[in-house]
C-alpha cells in the first residue's frame, strides 16, 4: 500500500505531497504507518500524538478526507471504504488529489486550522474560543457538607457532552468554522451547554446568554459534518438546536 502524506514547513513555496510504500498488518493504524513512515522514509515529518488510546484527541487529521484519530484508524478499514461517512461538502474535503481507494491512504492536517509544519496545526483559535465559553463549572452556594446530588436521567444527558475529549475534529468538518472565523464551534458550545444543562450550576440561564451572539448558536446551519466525525458520539448540533429553542422561548416570554 502507499500512504500519501502532506508536507510543508514555513517557507516553502507551496505544500508537496510524499508518497511511502508499506506493507500493512493485522490492526495496523494509520498513525502506526506514519510511524514507520518517520522510521523508513523521513525522520522529519511531523504530526502530533499522545495515549494513542483515542482519548486525548491529539492525533485528530484529515485521512481519506474525513477528519479522524489516526490512533483509532485502521489502514484496512479505509481500503473502499464501504461504509464511509459522507459529509457535507465544503473546500477542504473536496478531491484536489488523486487518490486510489484501492491501494492509498491520503493524510493531511485538519482543516480550518493554520498550518505549524506538516501535520501539525496551530489550535490556538480551537482552544481560544473553548475558553470564551469559561469550561469550567460554577456550582451554587452553600456547598454541600457530602456531594452535590444528581438524578440518574441528568446525569445521562449530561454524559453525551462529557465525553468531548477536544480532538477538534468536528471543527475541521465544520464548513461554517471554514467560512466564518468568528463562529465559536461545535466544541465550544456542545460544552456551553453541558454547563446550561448541568442542574449543579448556579447561573443556568446565564450560560446561554454567553452565546446568544451572532458567531454563537445563531450561526450555525446545521450541515451535521460534527456530530458524524465525533469518535465520541457527541451531539453538538443537537446542543445547538436545543440551546436555540430555549433563547427563543425566553425572548417570547418577556
Amino acid at each position: 500500500m502507499k500512504l500519501k502524506v502532506y508536507r510543508y514547513y514555513e517557507g516553502m513555496v507551496s505544500p508537496r505531497y510524499d508518497i511511502f510504500e508499506f506493507e500493512p498488518y493485522s490492526g495496523m493504524t494509520v498513525l502506526n504507518a506514519l510511524f514507520q513512515f518517520q522510521e523508513q522514509f523521513d525522520d522529519s515529518l511531523a504530526f502530533r500524538y499522545s495515549c494513542r488510546g483515542a482519548v486525548c484527541g491529539t492525533c485528530a487529521m484529515l485521512i481519506n478526507k474525513i477528519p479522524r484519530l489516526a490512533c483509532r484508524t485502521q489502514i484496512t478499514s479505509l481500503i473502499n471504504e464501504e461504509n464511509k461517512i459522507s459529509l457535507s461538502t465544503y473546500p477542504a474535503i473536496e478531491e484536489t488529489v488523486p487518490l486510489d481507494p484501492e491501494d492509498e491512504v491520503l493524510v493531511e492536517p485538519l482543516p480550518h486550522l493554520p498550518v505549524i509544519k506538516d501535520l501539525i496545526v496551530n489550535t490556538s483559535k480551537f482552544f481560544r474560543d473553548y475558553l470564551f465559553v469559561e469550561p469550567v463549572l460554577k456550582p451554587s452556594d452553600p456547598a454541600p457538607e457530602k456531594e452535590r446530588l444528581m438524578e440518574p436521567a441528568a446525569v445521562k444527558e449530561l454524559e453525551q457532552y462529557t465525553n468531548c475529549i477536544l480532538c477538534a475534529a468536528c471543527f475541521g468538518a465544520c464548513p461554517i468554522n471554514g467560512g466564518n472565523p468568528k463562529y465559536l464551534g461545535p466544541a465550544a458550545l456542545a460544552k456551553l451547554y453541558r454547563f446550561y444543562i448541568d442542574p449543579r450550576e448556579r447561573k443556568r440561564k446565564s450560560r446561554l446568554k454567553q452565546a446568544d451572539i451572532p458567531y454563537g448558536w445563531w450561526a450555525c446551519e446545521f450541515r451535521g459534518n460534527c456530530r458524524l466525525v465525533c469518535p465520541k458520539n457527541v451531539p453538538p448540533n443537537t446542543a445547538i438546536a436545543k440551546a436555540r429553542v430555549e433563547l427563543t422561548k425566553n425572548n417570547k416570554s418577556r
